[in-house]
């Protein structure tokens, strides 16, 4: 199951570089994560300094 970016992300782009099928991009509001892209590694979610990135 694909990792997302719920309403708490604060758009630092913290998380973008650490994906290594770079499936994350910025949005209108904040950042999100192409599902079909992405590999379930996890690798997101330690660089989210608000824990904003989830498995869902």
């Amino acid at each position: 199951m694909a990792y997302k970016i719920t309403d708490a992300c604060i758009s630092c782009g913290a998380c973008e570089g650490e994906c290594p099928v770079s499936c994350i991009s910025a949005g209108d509001a904040a950042y999100v994560i192409d599902a079909d892209t992405c590999v379930d590694c996890g690798a997101c979610t330690g660089a989210c300094p608000v824990d904003a990135i989830v498995q869902g």
